[in-house]
């Protein structure tokens, strides 16, 4: 951890109840799904991703076709991050054309992540139309980019930090406000 521990702002039933909620207006605002795919950033927009495709599945039996998107190439920030970034797999293995693309991630903040998402996403393909779903919505936006889908959202100071803990990355399930600890 980054920082100390302020407060608890979701637990898991908190964390099911927004996918929960981000699932079924992705299918009203789209509706149906139709030409929709999910597609997650690396690391915690994947199990989002593939959580929403599940929710999805159980109450419209339809699985949606599913992407990870790794943007460590298309970081801004790429030469203050190391001298040899770790680059993981991007696997999209769907064609984007014609479609509507929910891109996945678990925290919005300076909307730099999104916007290297959009460039990856557009190097793979020309969708349609490209949506966002984040499980937080934390503020201090540096790039005109909002979310369309929002499992809550949670007004924070610079000096704070919002760290998304999912049972398939971190071994458990909460979202924790910080205090950055200065070094």
């Amino acid at each position: 951890m980054e920082g100390t521990p302020k407060n608890r702002i979701m637990d898991e039933d908190g964390i099911r109840r927004a996918i929960s909620r981000i699932s079924h207006e992705i299918v009203e605002k789209n509706k149906g799904t139709e030409n929709l795919v999910l597609v997650g950033i690396r690391t915690r927009g994947v199990p989002l991703a593939e959580r929403i495709q599940k929710r999805i599945a159980e109450f419209e039996n339809v699985l949606l076709p599913i992407g990870l998107l790794d943007i460590t190439l298309y970081r801004d920030d790429l030469s203050t991050i190391d001298v040899q970034p770790v680059i993981h797999e991007t696997k999209v293995s769907f064609s984007l054309e014609g479609k509507t693309v929910i891109l996945v991630d678990d925290v919005l903040f300076t909307g730099r992540t999104a916007r290297a998402a959009l460039d990856a996403l557009i190097d793979l393909g020309r969708p349609q139309k490209i949506q966002l779903a984040v499980l937080i919505d934390r503020g201090h936006r540096e790039l005109p980019i909002r979310a369309d889908y929002v499992g809550k959202n949670v007004p924070t100071s610079r000096r704070e930090i919002i760290s998304v803990c999912l049972e398939e990355t971190d071994r458990n399930e909460e979202v924790l406000l910080l205090e950055k600890t200065t070094s």
